[in-house]
């Protein structure tokens, strides 16, 4: 199925699970929640922040929650479909239209939007990145105050770019040209690549 630009569009290109799909977005549409489109899916967001959506599936219709890991969830219902990937996202699927009338899908909604309105979130946790600093590079930024301060003040994308173009080098004295150059760099507080990123 091709991406749709609103709800109505992905709805009418629906050739599976159209009866399930219209059944679960009036469900959600007897909350507060405003109705949008993200990802060419319908998406549902209370004060501008996904909350849930629906999608049609080869083999189930999924009705997911954004921040579904901090729903009670003493039945059971929802799963981590990618797990180890996702953190907070959990998947609630159904195969009829039964199941649905027959789930309590609005109590789950209002508990959702509940935890939006406490400020309830998981965060993403950040990987720490392992940056190896060539021994010279290290030396000379520590060699130059005004140096020392731009590194200091860098992403570590930045400076993962800045050790690699220094590492990268195998001739000596063009290290040494590029640590010349990546030092006066980070006197002015720059990126190796930021006239790229313009």
């Amino acid at each position: 199925m091709k991406s749709a630009s609103s709800v109505d569009e992905y709805m009418e290109g629906l050739s599976k699970w159209k009866d399930e799909l219209t059944l679960l977005r009036s469900i959600v549409l007897s909350t507060e929640l405003e109705e949008g489109i993200k990802w060419g899916a319908p998406c549902y967001m209370y004060q501008g922040q996904n909350v849930v959506g629906i999608a049609a599936f080869k083999s189930y219709v999924g009705l997911w929650f954004f921040q579904g890991s901090l729903l009670e969830d003493k039945e059971g219902f929802l799963i981590n479909a990618q797990e180890g990937v996702t953190k907070a996202l959990r998947q609630w699927r159904f195969m009829s239209i039964q199941e649905i009338q027959k789930a309590p899908v609005t109590a789950y909604i209002y508990e959702s939007i509940e935890n939006f309105r406490q400020g309830y979130k998981v965060l993403p946790t950040q990987k720490p990145v392992d940056i190896s600093i060539p021994d010279k590079l290290a030396h000379a930024i520590q060699s130059d105050t005004e140096a020392s301060i731009g590194w200091g003040s860098l992403p570590p994308s930045h400076k993962r770019e800045y050790t690699e173009y220094v590492a990268e080098a195998k001739k000596e004295e063009t290290q040494n040209r590029r640590i010349e150059k990546v030092l006066d760099m980070l006197r002015k507080r720059q990126g190796l690549n930021d006239k790229y990123r313009k």
